[in-house]
Formats: structure tokens, sequence, C-alpha cells
């Protein structure tokens, strides 16, 4: 148990380090991305930078009253906030009906409608939704594995939580965010222990729908091309690219220095959110660029030291299940910037522009500390109140009965009149009346 526990603390420890170092470095990168263009367009070079401070403010709110939530999965009713699988339920249906609402009155930008305005105050849908369909499925999983739900009723559940947003996301069209939400689940399935020929299955049909996808879409096919060879059309389907390119390129190994981007003069579409990436590797060069992958690493490293750790099914599924989620976005996104991968719009989490991203990120973070809080705080780890009053009962001299070198606590029941007594079956009785 003390393994475990000290599992727990490291893990906690690794991801609040990781997870607030590279908030603080994102907030630093965003200002030297945004800082150039924010002066010639608005003219405040620190309009990004203020509004990125606000949403970790809110953020980091957000984080610590997550943590604070004690979800549980049990066949007794418990209050919404609570209960793992009715907030779940509800996360999802709320997320959903965000989805839907886009169509509706949702606002288009950069060739895709995906966000809800509310006044100065933008959310993205889409990313509320991984979170919902990661708590939804982790519910459905651990019933399952507790034998509490049968495997088909399972198996349609998450079939019909994840198909339906992945579709609604897809139509957006965003499918960075649907593939992120694909493998977040499928992360799921394996740390459930479903059978491995289940899983090569729903590989070969995720592929071979990812394949069908990027077919019927002639931008979709445009970026791959793009990722296959940018210097085939370095002005028009590969310009990203080759800029992001260029700017790894000119940092070469320690950067031009914290702040003296050239990509950033309008260069490099989207250096703050999408190609965030591509500016840390041109000011801090390959140094700052793994220093980043290493943080990341520890991150998702403490993630899974806190799933193995958890005492429940539940906050194991939990802490796995949205570690993965995080950690697939960081890799998408760096191999996106690098020319790995073709450019699938995901931004860096902790690190790139954007209030919904970076709130739904530290939520993230929050509702893992709170598996991590309930593991140190769990049973198999710390005894009960009921162990703890029998053992003083025995320290004290309280009844009991030895039988081959072992102590037996004996109850004792109380009369009418307050007098104690040992309980019935402990008497001696007559062989042939029965009575005491």
């Amino acid at each position: 148990m003390r393994n475990q526990r000290s599992l727990v603390r490291k893990g906690r420890a690794l991801m609040l380090v990781s997870a607030l170092g590279l908030c603080g470095f994102g907030l630093v990168m965003v200002y030297s991305a945004s800082s150039v263009k924010d002066y010639q367009v608005l003219g405040n070079s620190a309009y990004h930078l203020v509004k990125q401070a606000q949403w970790l403010a809110a953020g980091l709110v957000a984080m610590a009253l997550a943590s604070r939530l004690d979800l549980r999965l049990s066949s007794r009713r418990l209050p919404l906030h609570r209960d793992a699988l009715a907030l779940g339920l509800v996360a999802w249906c709320a997320s959903v009906a965000g989805l839907v609402l886009v169509f509706a009155v949702g606002v288009e930008r950069y060739g895709a409608k995906r966000w809800l305005d509310f006044g100065p105050i933008g959310l993205q849908p889409s990313e509320f939704a991984k979170l919902s369909v990661v708590l939804l499925v982790a519910a459905l999983l651990a019933k399952w594995r507790r034998g509490e739900m049968a495997a088909d009723r399972a198996f349609w559940g998450i079939a019909g939580a994840s198909l339906s947003v992945f579709a609604l996301v897809i139509l957006q069209p965003d499918m960075g965010t649907a593939v992120s939400i694909a493998v977040g689940v499928f992360v799921l399935l394996v740390l459930s222990g479903v059978n491995g020929r289940v899983l090569l299955g729903l590989l070969g049909a995720g592929a071979g729908a990812g394949i069908a996808l990027i077919a019927v879409e002639s931008y979709r096919m445009d970026r791959v091309l793009a990722f296959l060879d940018p210097w085939s059309d370095p002005g028009d389907k590969g310009y990203q690219i080759v800029q992001s390119l260029l700017a790894f390129g000119s940092g070469g190994l320690g950067g031009v220095g914290l702040g003296l981007s050239r990509q950033k003069f309008s260069y490099l579409p989207m250096a703050h959110t999408d190609f965030i990436f591509a500016i840390i590797g041109e000011e801090l060069g390959l140094i700052g660029s793994l220093a980043v992958v290493a943080a990341f690493a520890a991150f998702v490293y403490g993630g899974f030291l806190v799933a193995m750790g958890s005492a429940s099914e539940y906050d194991k599924l939990l802490a796995g299940g949205l570690t993965g989620l995080i950690g697939t976005q960081a890799v998408i996104n760096m191999c996106a910037a690098t020319g790995l991968m073709p450019v699938t719009g995901i931004p860096l989490p902790f690190v790139s522009y954007g209030g919904s991203s970076l709130m739904l990120t530290l939520v993230c973070v929050g509702l893992v500390l709170g598996a991590a809080r309930r593991a140190e705080r769990s049973p198999a780890a710390v005894p009960s109140r009921a162990s703890a009053k029998r053992s003083s009962a025995a320290a004290v001299g309280g009844p009991s009965s030895t039988r081959k070198g072992r102590v037996r606590e004996i109850p004792v029941e109380r009369r009418r009149d307050s007098g104690a007594h040992l309980p019935r079956a402990d008497r001696r009785t007559h062989p042939r009346t029965g009575r005491a």
C-alpha cells in the first residue's frame, strides 16, 4: 500500500509541476508570438496576453474546484456532484446540445463553424465534448468491469456516446478534435482490459474511417498531399508546413533568442495558436523544443502513475483517459508543426492561445488530481474508522476469544435495561432444550 501511495504522490507532483510550468511558459510564448501582429492590427501588443492570463486565472479556479469533486460509482443514489455516471451523462448531454447549437447560431472562423460567442466570451463546445465523452465512457467501462453492467449494454452505450459526438465534430468540420476523441476512447478501452482482437478490429475500422473521411473532402486530401511533399506548392497548400520548418531551421540548436522570432512577422499563420511550437523552436532552438517535449512526457508519466495507484476502477480509467487525451493532443500538435503528420488544427495544451482549450485542459488536470486525492485517502491505504474502533477496543482489553493463536473480537449486544451481554450464539446452551 505504501508503494501505491508513493506512486500517487509522485505522479500528482509531476503532473502539477509540469502543468503549471507549461502554463506559465505558455503565457510568455503567447505574448512573444502575438505581440507584433497585435500591435500592427490592434495597437495593443499585450491584447492576447491579457486575455490568456484571464482564462488562465479562471482555469486555475476551475482546476481547484474539479479536484475537490468526490466522484464515485455506487449502486445507491448519490448527489449529482458525486455520482460519476450521472455527472458524465449530464456533461455529455450538455456538450451534445452545444455541438448542435453551433450549427444554428455558431460563429464561423477559418472555414469552420466551431464557436459560440457570448458577448466578449467565445466558447468551443467540441473542447468540452472531449471531456464529457471520457467521463461517460470511463463510468460505463468501470460499471462493466465491476460486473454491474452487461457487456452488450456497456458496448452500445460507449458506441452511442462516442460516435454521436464524433459525427457532430466531423460535421463542423474539425477532424483533429474528432481524432483526439477517438484516441481518448481507445486508451480507455485498453486500460479497461478489452480483448486484444476487439482492439485490433477497432484500429482497423478507425483507419478505414479516417481514409474515407480524407477522401471525401478535398481540403483534407490537400493537407495530406502537402504533408507528403510541402515543397511542391510552397506558396499555397504547403505554405504553413514550409514556414514552420523554416522557423525550426532558423532556430538551430540554441535559438535566435526569446522574442526575436522573424516568422511571427506575418510569415507563419496561426503563430500563437496551432503553430506556437514552431515559434518555440525558432526562438529557443532544439534545446527549448526538447524541454517542452520533456515537460509533456513528465506530465503523461505522472498521470499514468496516478492511474496505476488509484484505488478504484473508475479512478484508474478517469486518470488514464484524461492523461491520454491531453498527451495525444500534444503529440498531434508537435508532429504537425514539425511536418511529421498533416496539419490538423489542434492547439498545444497549456501553451497555445485559446480560452476553451486552456479551461478544459485545467479541468482535466483537476479531475486527475481528485483521483489522486481519493487514492491517498482510500480504505486500502488508510484504516477506516470502523477498523480503528475495533483496534482500539482490542487494545483496551475488549471481549475476545482466542483460537490457534488468533484473536477474534466478540460483538456485544445491549439488553433493554442497558446491560451488556454476549450474543446468543456465544452463550452456553443445554444440549437438549437449547436454553441458556
